[in-house]
């Protein structure tokens, strides 16, 4: 079986990745650890490791709800824990009276500290209070380098992962049919614009799916996909069910509220 053929084009260096890390359990007869995955790459490993092998998987990223999560490869002999995941949660402390911080800005900033991206999990903002998580096997550099956001001085705590802050992201369920996949023609559909303004749109750059800028309007959407358009907000391609007699796509997708 080709497995590259169920997936881009783009990915197949993912997948490879994947390969070896599900290579090295079976052989090693031990554990795998990876960073933290977006929902595109936590899917693509499921499909990979699948259910009935000998190599099994969880994912998980601090909060049973979080998008960004780490996932372990293991032998069938082993019971993972939360524990193994390695997941730390950090609080960050700043002058709330004189500051307002944003995720991007909080984003950037770690980003700044010379850390891969897949090292955070999610960022969590509930009102003035902001934590995120982090791979524990970075923890102290984080602890040394991360002083400041923006002009603001910032400290860090860490805490417990059950004191994470319940997020307020809801998503609205809509059943949508669309002519093809094509991004340009989902987007029209689900953001009810023409689609000339969505063509724009991903010439101009605005439209990141799965976190990654596309500018190529013939794009093919896929299930877990999360298409963000600055300005209209993100939406998830939650399932595909097929098409309709006339050839169109029945799709369900959660536009965040």
């Amino acid at each position: 079986m080709n497995i590259y053929q169920h997936f881009r084009p783009e990915e197949r260096e993912y997948i490879d990745q994947v390969l070896d890390w599900k290579n090295y359990v079976e052989q090693q007869y031990t554990p795998k650890l990876t960073d933290f995955l977006d929902p595109r790459e936590q899917h693509i490993l499921k499909t990979i490791i699948g259910e009935n092998g000998d190599v099994k998987c969880s994912l998980f990223g601090g909060a049973s709800d979080g998008e960004r999560k780490r996932a372990l490869l293991y032998p069938d002999y082993l019971t993972p824990s939360d524990e193994d995941f390695q997941v730390s949660l950090f609080e960050i402390h700043y002058p709330k009276k004189f500051v307002t911080i944003e995720h991007r800005q909080v984003l950037g900033t770690l980003m700044s500290l010379g850390l891969k991206r897949g090292k955070f999990g999610d960022i969590l903002l509930s009102g003035e209070q902001i934590q995120f998580f982090a791979a524990k096997e970075v923890n102290n550099y984080i602890k040394n380098h991360m002083d400041s956001i923006g002009r603001a001085g910032v400290k860090l705590s860490e805490k417990p992962l059950n004191d994470a802050a319940i997020q307020k992201e809801q998503w609205e369920e809509m059943n949508v049919t669309v002519s093809s996949l094509r991004l340009d023609t989902v987007i029209s559909s689900v953001f009810h614009v023409s689609r000339q303004k969505s063509l724009t749109y991903i010439q101009q750059g605005v439209i990141k799916v799965n976190w990654s800028t596309i500018e190529n309007s013939s794009f093919q959407c896929d299930e877990g996909d999360i298409i963000s358009v600055r300005g209209f907000g993100r939406m998830k391609i939650l399932q595909i069910e097929g098409k309709t007699k006339k050839d169109k796509w029945r799709i369900v997708v959660g536009k965040q509220k």
